[in-house]
């Protein structure tokens, strides 16, 4: 739970807006994948819809922090997933728009929620109560999910302009799972551990 009185980020109304913004977010990338959803294999199902199970982390982060609690493992994973795949999402839209794909309303819309995703991980993750063990836990489950996306071919649709460069956006991906996993611990496993010295 953040310190009482330590910002607007503490304050109740502005943990109940992103809230009121993250859930509809959360349905609404669920609903994006659906026809992926459709084609995946059950036992994949989980590994598929990258972003809202990310934002979906973060709802209940931010629901338990509302009852004044804390769960630790789900904060780890909503850090390092949020920046992950909100960084991952915009790289790959702007990629495809460079390539010469059409770039409509909702590219904008995704690029800008996104956005937000990466920058709501980095606000959060020096507040959480993540001990080693949780970002462990946590490169387990990012870096099997990169295995499950680009060794089994589940990663999330990209443009068919950019499908060519599939090893290059394997490769980024694995790279981007390591920095957001160092980012996580600098910002919050490694700041603590200094401030006990």
């Amino acid at each position: 739970m953040i310190e009482k009185g330590y910002s607007i980020l503490g304050s109740r109304w502005f943990l109940v807006l992103l809230l009121l913004i993250n859930i509809p977010g959360t349905i609404y990338g669920y609903i994006w994948y659906e026809s992926q959803l459709a084609n995946t294999p059950a036992k994949f199902l989980i590994f598929v819809p990258d972003s809202p199970t990310a934002s979906l982390f973060f709802v209940i982060v931010l629901a338990a922090f509302l009852l004044k609690k804390n769960v630790p493992l789900v904060e780890a994973l909503a850090a390092v997933t949020l920046f992950k795949y909100g960084i991952w999402a915009v790289v790959m839209i702007v990629w495809a728009g460079l390539a010469g794909a059409e770039m409509r309303w909702d590219h904008y819309m995704l690029i800008a929620s996104h956005l937000g995703m990466a920058i709501q991980g980095l606000l959060y993750a020096p507040f959480y109560r993540i001990k080693p063990w949780h970002l462990i836990a946590v490169a387990v489950w990012t870096l099997h999910n990169d295995v499950i996306d680009y060794i089994y071919g589940m990663h999330p649709y990209v443009s068919r302009l950019i499908l060519p460069y599939y090893s290059e956006i394997a490769y980024f991906t694995f790279w981007l799972s390591m920095l957001s996993l160092l980012i996580v611990y600098l910002l919050n496993t490694y700041q603590k551990k200094r401030t006990l010295e």
